[in-house]
């Protein structure tokens, strides 16, 4: 038999707790065993109670959201999920770089029953941890990305896209945070995320690394050395308009997955053919499998995280499964290769096994 997952709520709002707590306990697979109003009494509770999960919202007296999770992180590693309000995106983005797995949004910043509305996100989120591995986000942490530098550049693709869901803003943050000048290729990511938040992390990767990052409106032709966010509820593509190849955003009209990582890779697939690379990172679910099969059919190459630092394995294990992969690679050797050009690592033989594990890799001599 399963046991549930015992879960911990902090919010210094009585009603945010009792709400969260009343969702959690819609889930058989879930016991809520604690709640905390602040840092410190957080803190203790988590030494206590040992839960498999925390709920936090990163403003609470005491002890704030970033300390918690720091000393969380060093003494007793705990998956977290960030519920926090849309008017402190960098807080969120922080927060995720510190060691939390995930957030969702609350509908509104104050206390309201509007808050019931993320129940289902919640839940969906609370059950992945069961595939989450803490130790990889530890290692995330302590990563220390080799940097890349620019006389390295061999024939970089023309055009590198990108899916991701649960643990990929810290992800990508390692991926670009490695370059110490911009790749001579366009970067086009499809990130799950909630309206209000990508153009946030748009920002910050603009500003933290050496790339030129922007949320992708429509309209904008892709160029080297920038990054276009898709949109947060909203699906990011490419299209030819006039003979030039330009981004479209899409409304989601009831998509599983937003933005789409499949819907992304299956238009630069069209688009850009043999000249695209697809790169599947952490993430719950099978988005971007049939995308990355579209990359393969159309002559590009497709790279999946490999198990070692994903922190959720199921994305990048599906394009592995379906035969997509091409390279099987960590998240430093993703930089490498992207700045390197593909073709300059030996390509494996991606084995369809049961643990979807690749043959091993060296560099060409």
């Amino acid at each position: 038999m399963t046991h549930p997952i015992r879960a911990l709520v902090i919010d210094d709002s009585a009603f945010s707790r009792q709400a969260i707590t009343r969702m959690l306990q819609t889930s058989p697979l879930v016991e809520v065993v604690g709640v905390a109003r602040d840092g410190e009494e957080a803190l203790r509770k988590t030494f206590e109670l040992e839960p498999d999960l925390i709920t936090v919202d990163l403003e609470m007296p005491k002890m704030d959201g970033f300390t918690f999770l720091r000393i969380v992180m060093a003494k007793r590693p705990t998956p977290v999920i960030v519920i926090s309000g849309r008017n402190s995106e960098d807080d969120v983005f922080k927060a995720l770089e510190l060691g939390a797995v995930d957030f969702i949004a609350k509908p509104t910043p104050h206390a309201t029953p509007m808050l019931s509305s993320i129940c289902q996100e919640l839940i969906r989120k609370v059950h992945a941890i069961r595939e989450l591995r803490i130790d990889r986000v530890q290692e995330r942490i302590r990563a220390l990305p080799p940097l890349v530098a620019r006389h390295e550049v061999g024939a970089a693709p023309r055009v590198v896209v990108i899916g991701s869901s649960t643990g990929g803003p810290a992800a990508l943050m390692q991926i670009f945070g490695a370059f110490t000048s911009a790749p001579p290729c366009a970067f086009l990511i499809a990130q799950h995320m909630p309206k209000g938040f990508t153009s946030g992390f748009a920002e910050r990767l603009d500003r933290l690394t050496a790339l030129r990052a922007i949320e992708a409106k429509g309209g904008e032709a892709p160029a080297p050395g920038t990054i276009l966010l898709a949109p947060g509820g909203r699906h990011l593509e490419i299209e030819s308009v006039a003979g030039k190849l330009v981004t479209r955003v899409v409304a989601n009209l009831g998509d599983r997955y937003t933005p789409s990582v499949d819907r992304l890779f299956e238009s630069a697939a069209k688009a850009y053919g043999s000249e695209l690379v697809g790169i599947v990172l952490t993430g719950m679910g099978d988005d971007g499998r049939r995308g990355a099969k579209a990359i393969r059919a159309s002559g590009g190459r497709v790279i999946a995280e490999s198990e070692e630092t994903a922190v959720i394995f199921g994305m990048p294990q599906q394009v592995i499964r379906c035969g997509a992969a091409d390279l099987v690679l960590s998240l430093d050797e993703i930089a490498h290769a992207i700045q390197r050009g593909v073709g300059a690592m030996e390509v494996a033989t991606v084995e369809e096994t049961g643990g979807g594990r690749a043959a091993p890799r060296k560099e060409r001599a």
